[in-house]
C-alpha cells in the first residue's frame, strides 16, 4: 500500500524552482516527486545526526 499524501501550497524563489525542475526532468521525475524525494533525503540525514 503507497504512503498516503497530502496537498500541500508553498512558496519558493523562482532560482529555486527552475533549479529543481531541471534537476527533477534529468531524473525523469515530477517536480513533485523530486521535492519529495529531496526532503526525504535531507530528514534521513538531520535524523543520523542527531542519534
Amino acid at each position: 500500500m503507497k504512503p498516503l499524501k497530502k496537498k500541500v501550497s508553498i512558496t519558493l524563489d523562482e532560482d529555486i524552482i527552475e533549479k529543481v525542475k531541471l534537476l527533477a526532468e534529468d531524473q525523469d521525475r515530477s517536480f513533485s516527486q523530486y521535492v519529495n524525494l529531496v526532503l526525504k533525503e535531507y530528514l534521513r540525514q538531520l535524523e543520523s545526526k542527531s542519534q
